[in-house]
């Protein structure tokens, strides 16, 4: 995911994060982004299992 990124652009981009959200604020983003990513895996996984048992009938 980061192949094409190097150092200095990762830096830059945390950088800028700091300075807009503060660092009080990011764990809490970080935090919800995980959440968010965690329901839409099992979203899918759902979705998938409900389309396996549509198959099967």
């Amino acid at each position: 995911m980061f192949a094409n990124f190097g150092f200095m652009e990762i830096a830059i981009i945390v950088l800028i994060l700091l300075v807009l959200f503060g660092a009080k604020k990011i764990p809490e983003l970080a935090q919800g982004i995980g959440k968010g990513m965690k329901e839409f895996k099992k979203a899918l996984k759902d979705e998938d299992t409900d389309q396996n048992k549509k198959i099967d009938k």
